[in-house]
């Protein structure tokens, strides 16, 4: 029973940390077409709230609840063939983005955004992309 809570508890996380992973890039990219200092304002405070109170909770309970997971039957993970190996390599990069994503939001904070809004457009993709190849791996298995 405590194996299928933790499961449940670690796609809980997941979704409220792909869901800012989802809406941040989307605030950055009003965030760089706004023009005045009230909106460039009230989308960092939006940013901050958005990267420290919600995605960043959901990441480390994500973490949390997948390692658990994991150590109660490690061999069950790691010798059924190569894809939990992908899906941690996954795992990795999209934490690298969240941090990437955080160090955006410092920029924009300070006034030190470079990019433009069509750059926020693309680089709002890659969470995307890596959700639909962890889930791909971990329903399908495909190797």
């Amino acid at each position: 029973m405590l194996y299928l809570w933790l499961k449940a508890l670690h796609i809980i996380s997941m979704v409220c940390w792909f869901a800012g992973l989802f809406y941040l890039p989307r605030l950055f990219v009003y965030h760089a077409q706004s023009e005045d200092t009230v909106s460039k304002e009230r989308f960092s405070l939006m940013e901050r709230k958005l990267y420290r109170g919600i995605m960043g909770p959901a990441m480390i309970a994500t973490l949390v609840f997948g390692i658990w997971l994991i150590s109660l039957n490690p061999s069950a993970y790691f010798t059924q063939g190569a894809w939990m190996h992908a899906k941690l390599t996954l795992v990795v990069i999209l934490i690298g983005y969240h941090h990437m994503c955080g160090a955006q939001v410092k920029r924009f904070a300070r006034g030190e955004n470079t990019r433009s809004h069509v750059f926020y457009r693309w680089f709002n993709e890659v969470p995307v992309l890596i959700l639909l190849a962890i889930v791909i791996l971990v329903v399908v298995r495909p190797f």
